[in-house]
């Protein structure tokens, strides 16, 4: 029996040798990295110098994009270092530490949709109290609980997975998953499996739950309010739910994918579908959000052409 005291390593088995490829890899996976750390970085500048975004609105979005941040850096660092190397282990603490950057960004990055989803619900159906129940206080509370709820909950969750007994080191992914490495235990793991579907009901079903009636009740103050509520809420909401089916689609194969033996799906497919939530999303709100929301758009281009 190996315990998880003498396992100071994994080895990550869903590499594959691609030859003088990876150096090609590596440059694409690189640029991937650079235009979402420019392109998040340019919206929180933008967000943060010009007083006229300092709104909910903007701030929750702004609170989005540092996430974006965060999460592209807990894999892509480490993904481009993988990619050179032709034996892809990693060490005990480096493991436990992706595992605890990867699941805080997408904790954090659903809550935050819920709590923008909010927000567009008090402005469209309830626009004459929305600065009376929007204060900046209830901003700074919701931002606050958005990232410091995560943070608790992963805690937790990493906490129960390093004591575990493991009988082996040998992962199915390229980067670490909490769950994979729970499979490895020779050890009982019904408290883990327990706290696993609780975490998952909590952070991702109960806001999933609050989004869907926010936007019930959107849709139906829509089809009964004037032309110009309806082009109020699908201007501001077409890139909220843009952004959250993309990173739902990514999320519910994420967690098929852990939890599941996806033996029929190629190899290329299984790597690139684990990679989309961490990849596309960080990519996929800058350009969205900076494209869509014609105040964001005007600014940025103001900063970046000086017009």
């Amino acid at each position: 029996m190996i315990n998880s005291t003498q396992v100071t390593y994994f080895t990550l088995s869903a590499y594959f040798d691609t030859g003088p490829l990876k150096y090609c890899y590596f440059i694409i996976v690189m640029c991937l990295y650079a235009l979402i750390v420019v392109s998040n970085v340019l919206l929180i500048v933008v967000i943060c110098v010009n007083r006229s975004l300092h709104e909910p609105m903007y701030l929750f979005l702004c609170s989005l994009f540092v996430n974006e941040l965060l999460g592209s850096t807990g894999l892509f660092p480490f993904l481009l270092f993988q990619i050179l190397k032709d034996v892809h282990t990693v060490s005990f603490s480096l493991c436990f530490l992706q595992i605890f950057c990867v699941y805080s960004y997408a904790c954090v990055e659903i809550l935050n949709l819920c709590v923008m989803s909010y927000d567009r619900y008090l402005a469209i159906c309830h626009p004459l109290q929305y600065n009376t129940h929007m204060t900046s206080a209830k901003v700074a509370v919701l931002i606050a609980v958005t990232w410091l709820f995560p943070v608790f909950a992963i805690v937790i969750l990493v906490s129960l997975s390093v004591p575990l007994q493991l009988c082996g080191n040998i992962l199915n992914k390229v980067y670490c998953g909490n769950y994979s490495i729970v499979k490895l235990a020779c050890s009982d793991t019904t408290v883990n499996n327990i706290y696993g579907l609780i975490y998952i009901v909590i952070s991702i079903f109960v806001p999933s739950v609050l989004i869907f009636y926010t936007y019930m009740r959107i849709l139906k103050v829509c089809f009964s309010g004037s032309k110009q509520t309806r082009h109020k809420a699908v201007s501001t909401c077409t890139p909220h739910l843009a952004s959250l089916l993309n990173f739902a689609f990514g999320c519910c194969f994420q967690i098929l994918q852990s939890r599941f033996y996806m033996s029929g799906v190629p190899n290329m497919l299984d790597i690139l579908l684990s990679l989309y939530f961490l990849t596309c999303q960080p990519l996929f709100n800058p350009l969205l959000y900076g494209l869509k929301m014609s105040k964001i758009r005007v600014l940025c281009k103001r900063m970046l052409c000086g017009v």
